[in-house]
Order: structure tokens, then sequence, then C-alpha cells
């Protein structure tokens, strides 16, 4: 089944919409987000393939996801390891960092040092706001991520990914594919250049709102708060093999 998308503009007039019709809170919203980033984390990568999950977050709202995904992992049994490099003074954020380090989860300055001994990494660095070039403190998780085996998990987009075209024609993250993305309310249209295992998370949208974008609701399952789609094309196809071939290379 795929999907409807939905672009950079709409995305941020539904996420308003969603928090003045639809009567939610920024919290709420990221609470719902980070379930669902879990959720697709756990159907994956189950504690039986590895419990050491690195969560890299960035200074903005996809990094808020991650930080709840992370106490959601912490509750499935997982090991979550933090990266913040840019923690924000926001009091959501910093609410948010103080429930794992109740938890006694670490958080560290060393990405590439933690990456040698985790078996899955979530990816919430950039969503779909991001534009430009990829700055310090991010270039090198990126370019960590791009070339090492662990498996990735992208929250939204693949983090130095343009929401409209994809991956950058170069630099860091222009050959980086990962292994699962989980869209969050409606994939964005740089799913066409994307290949691998594709989720939606958005359980939760009103109908009317849902109509006013024009977007598609999954069939959801049971409680499941993500679906399975598909949104690969023949661009992605050709973007990974070519990137493989070059990392196998």
């Amino acid at each position: 089944m795929a999907l409807r998308t939905l672009n950079a503009k709409n995305a941020g007039a539904l996420d308003k919409d969603l928090m003045s019709i639809g009567a939610f809170s920024l919290d709420q919203l990221m609470e719902l987000a980070g379930l669902s980033v879990s959720q697709a984390v756990y159907h994956v990568h189950p504690p039986s393939k590895g419990r050491r999950i690195l969560v890299a977050c960035g200074p903005g709202n996809n990094g808020g996801d991650g930080l709840v995904a992370a106490r959601h992992l912490w509750h499935y049994g997982y090991q979550p390891t933090i990266f913040f490099p840019k923690q924000s003074k926001n009091e959501l954020y910093e609410r948010l960092a103080t429930q794992l380090k109740n938890l006694d989860i670490p958080f560290t300055e060393d990405f590439n040092g933690s990456l040698k001994t985790t078996d899955h990494v979530v990816d919430a660095i950039f969503g779909f706001s991001f534009s430009g070039d990829v700055r310090d403190p991010f270039k090198d998780p990126i370019i960590a991520m791009e070339t090492s085996k662990v498996p990735v998990l992208s929250v939204d987009a693949p983090s130095s990914w343009s929401i409209e075209d994809g991956p950058p024609a170069s630099g860091p993250g222009s050959k980086f594919h990962p292994a699962t993305l989980i869209s969050l309310t409606a994939p964005k249209p740089l799913v066409k250049h994307y290949t691998g295992t594709h989720f939606v998370g958005g359980r939760f949208i009103p109908k009317s709102i849902a109509e006013k974008y024009d977007i598609d609701v999954p069939d959801y399952q049971d409680v499941d708060q993500i679906a399975e789609v598909s949104g690969t094309g023949t661009e992605a196809k050709k973007e990974a093999i070519v990137g493989l071939a070059e990392r196998q290379g």
C-alpha cells in the first residue's frame, strides 16, 4: 500500500492544526510520536536481536521524539544510550532528559565509540523542517551511520536528506540509506528515494484533519500505533544498489 505524501509546509501546518483544532498539546504529540518510534524498533529489532540501542537526538522536535522513544524502549527491556549534544534549554526537553536520567539511562558525547558497542541505532537528529548543509556536531555521526553496518531506524527522514528531494548530491548523508524509516503522520516526498522497511505512525489523526490535508490513514492492526507501508520506487532501488556497491568496494 503506497500512501500519498505530505510536503514540509503542509506537515508544519498540520501540526499547528493538531494543536489548535485537534486540541493536542506538544507534549502529547511528542509522546505519541515517540511511542510509534519505539514500536517500530521493537518490530524490526526485538530484544532477542540485542538490547543495546543508541538513540541520536537532534535539538528540535525530532530529537524530542527520540527521547520519548528511548524511555519506552527502556520499559520494554532495552538498554538505550542517548547522544544529545545540543541539549535544549526548553522546559519540555529538560523534563524529557530528566525522565531518562531518573531511569539511569546513560548519555554519551562519543557517538562513534558508542556505535561500536550498540546493536541498533535510532536516528532522531533531523526531521521534516531540516534544510541546508549538515553542521557539527552532527556531521560525524551522520557519516558514521552512513558507513556502519549497524542497522539504523530513521525518524521521519534519514538525517541530512531533503524532505522533497531525498539524499544530498554529495557530502555527509549522500549514501545514507537506513534499514528502516518511520514516517510520522504521513510519508514525506523523500520516500520515492527510499528503499527499506517503511512504517507510518499516526494513529490519532482526526478524520477532519486527514481529509483537509488529503492524507491516507493506513490500516492499523489491533493495538499497533504503526503500520508497515510501501513507498520505494525505481529511484530508491537504484540509489541503494549504488550505495551498497560502494560500501562493499
